[in-house]
């Protein structure tokens, strides 16, 4: 699987160039304007949410790192394992609200969510603020019951380093419930809010080919441009997570750690992570300016 490595550490490289670009240029943005406007905070949580996450999944350089602290195996397998799914969800959590604040951006006045177009700043900290809590507490069972390989029995195990130890039922249960009706809610509010999207851009492109008809040239406005970039991602977004499900269900049955499905898992994980950048960076004329003046 040498050849599937390979393009998993050329996946993770490019994409935190590309997400480290994203927030240094947001970071800037926000410094030099003042008045950040809530599009740029939650790209610029995504963009490190997504840095940290392909980081902790590269686990050769993430099991070196720690190995020159002298930390203990059982240490190693629970911070990277936490910190892997605390970024996941903080990913899901994040692009829900990015698409969130994109209805509330382009809904009228009549809107039900319309009332918090004008503190939407204010509400995406609160909103940061409860998505840590949520997925810091929510995940805490990985430091607990992570355990390096060891020759114990009952172990399930995760990855070529790390493994799961038995838990009671009744806790099982109590965590699978919360991370499924967190995923659950979360992929939910994306979906109502991509059919609310798609409802808008239809009915604005009905209105582009009246003003067509009129003889006024129609142009793409920065409201219809953002929310095509977002509707693009959160569809990516369910695909991969589908996909992610579906690979997840393999290993699950089998009970075992199998290489090739780690790998491919992997890979269809940051899949989004890699990607969600280069859209958000193809899309803004900002940046798009930037790299015209220096051709």
């Amino acid at each position: 699987m040498l050849s599937l490595k390979n393009v998993y550490f050329f996946q993770a490289g490019i994409g935190i160039l590309a997400n480290a670009f994203l927030l240094l240029f947001h970071i800037f943005n926000i410094y030099q304007n003042h008045r950040p406007k809530p599009t740029d905070l939650t790209t610029c949580h995504l963009a490190f949410v997504h840095i940290v996450m392909l980081l902790t999944a590269l686990d050769t350089l993430s099991a070196d790192m720690f190995m020159s602290l002298n930390f203990p195996n059982d240490f190693k397998c629970k911070a990277l394992l936490y910190m892997s799914r605390v970024m996941r969800g903080l990913s899901i959590c994040t692009t829900c609200l990015l698409s969130i604040i994109q209805v509330i951006t382009i809904s009228p006045s009549t809107f039900c969510l319309s009332r918090f177009k004008h503190k939407l700043t204010n509400y995406v900290s609160y909103a940061f603020f409860c998505f840590w809590s949520l997925n810091l507490s929510s995940n805490s069972n990985m430091i607990i019951y992570t355990v390096a390989h060891s020759n114990m029995t009952n172990l399930f195990n995760i990855n070529m380093y790390c493994s799961l130890s038995s838990m009671k039922p009744i806790i099982m249960e109590i965590f699978l419930t919360l991370a499924l009706s967190q995923n659950v809610v979360f992929v939910g509010i994306m979906l109502l809010s991509s059919a609310y999207m798609v409802i808008f851009l239809s009915s604005h492109e009905r209105r582009s080919e009246y003003l067509h008809s009129t003889s006024i040239t129609p142009r793409t406005s920065p409201a219809k441009r953002a929310t095509q970039t977002v509707l693009l991602l959160v569809s990516f977004f369910v695909i991969m997570y589908c996909l992610d499900i579906i690979i997840s269900s393999f290993s699950t049955i089998f009970g075992k750690y199998d290489p090739v499905i780690w790998d491919v898992q992997r890979l269809v994980v940051n899949v989004y992570a890699m990607a969600s950048p280069l859209v958000f960076i193809s899309s803004d004329k900002r940046i798009i300016g930037i790299f015209q003046k220096h051709d």
